[in-house]
C-alpha cells in the first residue's frame, strides 16, 4: 500500500539488497520516501533500486558501502548526498549472524568480523549521520538489533553481544543528537529469511514451538514499525526498542 507519509525524505538502508532490509526498502519506497539501497554487492543493491524505481515510478538508488570499512563511509555518504540528497532516515540493518559448534572453537577473524559489521560499522554511521542530520537540524536513525541482545543462546554469543552493544549505542546516541535527532532500534525475532532458511526443520520447528505468534515473521512485517519511526508519528520516541518478536520476550 502506498502513501505519501514519508514524502520529501531520503532514507538510506544497510543491507538493503535481501532479507529484511530488502523488505525495508520497498516499505520506505511505499511510503514516500526516496530510498538509497546499500550493501556490499553494486549489482544487487542497483537491482532491488531498479525494481523499486519500476514499481513505484519513483526513482530508488543503489549505492555500494561495506559498513566494516570504517575509513570508507564518510566518502560513502558523500556521495549520497552530492547524487541523491541529504540523508533523513538511517537504517542499520546490515548484519552477519555467524554461529559455532562450540564457542571455544570460534575462531578470532570470525569474532573480529561479526563485531565489525553489527557494532563498528553502525556506530560510525551513526556517528557521520546524526551529526550531518543534527546540524540540519532534525533526523531520524533507526538500528535493527535483535532479541538475541535480550535473549541470547550460546551458538550466537558473539551476534547477541554485538546487538546488546547497538542496544546500547541506542540509547547513548539517542542522547549524543538530541533533540533534533531521534534515534530507536527495532528488534525482530524469528524471520522467514535467506539468514534463517539454512536452520534446518529441526531449528524451526523448536523456534516456532517457543513463539506465542505459533509461525516465523515475514519480511514485510517488520516495515510497520520502522516506517513508524522514520516518520513523524514518533516525534516522541527516541531511545526506544522495540521488539517485533510474535511474542517470543514474553517468555523465558
Amino acid at each position: 500500500m502506498t502513501s505519501t507519509e514519508l514524502g520529501g525524505k531520503i532514507a538510506l538502508v544497510t543491507g538493503g539488497s535481501r532479507g529484511l532490509g530488502r523488505a525495508i526498502c520497498s516499505g520506505l519506497a511505499d511510503a514516500g520516501a526516496t530510498v538509497v539501497v546499500a550493501s556490499r554487492k553494486q549489482a544487487a543493491c542497483e537491482d532491488v533500486a531498479e525494481q523499486i524505481t519500476r514499481r513505484t515510478g519513483r526513482r530508488a538508488w543503489g549505492i555500494p558501502m561495506h559498513v566494516g570499512h570504517w575509513d570508507e563511509i564518510d566518502a560513502v555518504l558523500d556521495r549520497v548526498e552530492a547524487d541523491v540528497g541529504p540523508i533523513d532516515v538511517l537504517v542499520n540493518n546490515a548484519g552477519i549472524a555467524p554461529g559455532s559448534t562450540t564457542l571455544a572453537e570460534q575462531t578470532e577473524a570470525l569474532f573480529d568480523k561479526t563485531i565489525e559489521i553489527n557494532l563498528k560499522g553502525p556506530f560510525r554511521l551513526m556517528a557521520l549521520v546524526g551529526a550531518r542530520m543534527k546540524a540540519r537540524g532534525g533526523g531520524s536513525i533507526i538500528n535493527i538489533s535483535s532479541i538475541g541482545s535480550q535473549r541470547p543462546s550460546n551458538g550466537e554469543a558473539t551476534y547477541a553481544a554485538a546487538k546488546a552493544g547497538l542496544n546500547a549505542l541506542t540509547m547513548a546516541f539517542a542522547q549524543e543528537y538530541a533533540p533534533q535527532v531521534r534515534v530507536n532500534a527495532v528488534l525482530p525475532g524469528a524471520f522467514a529469511t535467506d539468514m534463517s532458511s539454512g536452520w534446518g526443520e529441526e531449528l524451526v520447528s523448536r523456534t516456532i514451538d517457543r513463539l506465542p505468534a505459533g509461525r516465523m515473521g515475514r519480511p514485510e512485517e517488520i516495515v510497520g514499525a520502522v516506517r513508524y519511526l522514520a516518520g513523524d508519528g514518533a516525534t516522541y520516541t527516541t531511545g526506544a526498542l522495540l521488539n517485533v518478536d510474535g511474542g517470543r520476550t514474553t517468555l523465558y
